[in-house]
């Protein structure tokens, strides 16, 4: 019969080490870490101290986060702006620290990934209707996390 496993940690100090090894690994919000505490069955006071020695330790940063979590997602993923301020208010990061995250953006390549990911969604679209086709397209790029105005532009300039 097989038990699920539990990750409870009892001691504040083992929590300490195993925490400062998961920030190690990647850049996490301090809900995440807070969250990752809880889970290892820690209380509130001892989760408090472990986060504030992390930051001390500067093992745990939140505009670090924020700016690689705004980069990575658009650079990999293709995000658009809309889409990665969500993500960054879903982990709980300031809206001072989620614009200025957004800042880190170029935009000199942010036109061309927009363009570059509708150009590779309409020859998957199926679509013989232009006005239907334009719907999905324009659909496609919002849930993408783009600007409504920004996909018009596009849909208007280019052939797709």
């Amino acid at each position: 019969m097989d038990y699920p496993k539990t990750n409870k940690i009892f001691t504040e100090t083992a929590a300490q080490v195993k925490a400062e090894s998961y920030c190690a690994y990647q850049e996490r919000s301090q809900q995440e870490v807070r969250d990752k505490l809880y889970e290892w069955g820690l209380h509130s006071l001892a989760v408090e101290n472990i986060i504030s020695r992390l930051i001390g330790d500067n093992f745990l940063n939140e505009e670090r986060f924020a700016k690689a979590y705004a980069t990575g997602k658009f650079k990999q993923k293709g995000w658009g702006k809309q889409k990665i301020k969500q993500g960054l208010k879903l982990k709980r990061v300031p809206d001072v620290l989620i614009k200025k995250a957004l800042l880190m953006i170029d935009g000199d390549e942010y036109l061309p990934m927009l363009q570059k990911i509708l150009s590779k969604k309409a020859t998957l679209v199926n679509e013989k209707d232009a006005y239907k086709r334009k719907y999905k397209l324009r659909q496609y790029a919002l849930s993408r996390g783009y600007e409504n105005d920004l996909i018009a532009d596009v849909l208007k300039s280019s052939d797709l």
